[in-house]
């Protein structure tokens, strides 16, 4: 059982991007630069491109210090979690001690919003792997998938994440979100796809809304669908829409480990199983519990039943 709670650290989670993956929260809930119509964890509620030490960096690095020294072991350290992890001031920081002190690469997953600034630029490029989001192909795609901070344009976005490309020596992963009706057509992923080929991405994934999204109306593009659209990227995109975990890899859970993982990334009874190494009958028990406290809550989707954590003021 886990002796030390963390909180700013979670999982490790399993990921087809990133194998088991320790996720690094440095901002509160939902503070973003983008308010996403298919994000899992809902509305933004803090929409901003202020950048400052939302979380505590020296806070982050003391839980990361205690982590790896009580053997903690991941494939990758990754800064994700609750909002948008660049627009913390001392990101870079993070990434340094990560990489530095425990050997295990570090991955950012960002949005990109923020890459037009070099100060945010040269802190991401730290990072091992740096996995940049892209949705849309114009002006009006992007207020209407992404609705970003009124201070961010598509010409902005596109030339920030360009100059990175070109500046960056690590690995430049860029993930494309597909929702039904928005942006799944060949006409509309061509124009995205002619966008992610002059930036020129190590790899690029290609996702959809299988979790619970924030809008009802965003609703999931159909496998066979992504898979046909995922040849009109170069290099071919990979579809990452359902995700796996090394099973023989084992985690052991208690309450405060599955909640804080439920706020962060909505997951199906089958899919916790995976995470922590827990058997579907004791996986049950916890999320019955955490359910009758009303501490989380359940979305069916078409991929089955999704658990969530209620974050303090959702109503």
């Amino acid at each position: 059982m886990s002796a030390t709670h963390y909180n700013h650290l979670f999982g490790p989670v399993p990921s087809r991007r990133l194998g088991r993956s320790l996720g690094v929260d440095l901002t509160p809930f939902k503070t973003c630069s983008f308010d996403c119509i298919f994000c899992q964890l809902g509305r933004t509620t803090r929409k901003t491109v202020e950048r400052r030490e939302y979380v505590p960096v020296n806070e982050v690095i003391a839980e990361l210090e205690t982590w790896l020294g009580t053997g903690g072991t991941a494939d990758y350290i990754t800064l994700a979690g609750s909002g948008e992890p660049t627009l913390n001031s001392g990101f870079g920081r993070v990434i340094e001690f990560a990489r530095d002190a425990g050997g295990i690469p570090v991955a950012l997953l960002t949005n990109g919003s923020l890459l037009a600034d070099p100060e945010v630029r040269a802190q991401a490029a730290r990072a091992n792997v740096v996995k940049v989001s892209l949705s849309a192909w114009d002006a009006s795609s992007l207020e209407h998938i992404n609705r970003p901070d009124p201070s961010i344009g598509f010409k902005g976005l596109i030339e920030g994440q360009w100059l990175f490309r070109n500046e960056f020596q690590g690995e430049l992963w860029m993930e494309v979100f597909l929702v039904w009706g928005a942006n799944s057509t060949p006409k509309d992923v061509r124009g995205i796809a002619d966008l992610v080929r002059a930036i020129g991405p190590d790899k690029v994934q290609l996702n959809t809304a299988v979790r619970p999204p924030c809008e009802e109306y965003a609703h999931p593009v159909p496998e066979e669908q992504l898979q046909e659209l995922a040849r009109l990227f170069e290099p071919t995109a990979e579809v990452i829409a359902e995700y796996s975990s090394d099973s023989s890899a084992r985690v052991h859970a208690t309450e405060v480990d599955i909640l804080d993982t439920l706020e962060r990334r909505p997951c199906t009874l089958d899919q916790l199983c995976a995470v922590f190494g827990l058997h579907r009958n004791e996986a049950t028990k916890y999320v019955g519990k955490l359910m009758r406290m009303g501490r989380i809550v359940q979305h069916r989707r078409a991929g089955g039943v999704y658990y969530a954590g209620v974050h303090r003021g959702d109503s």
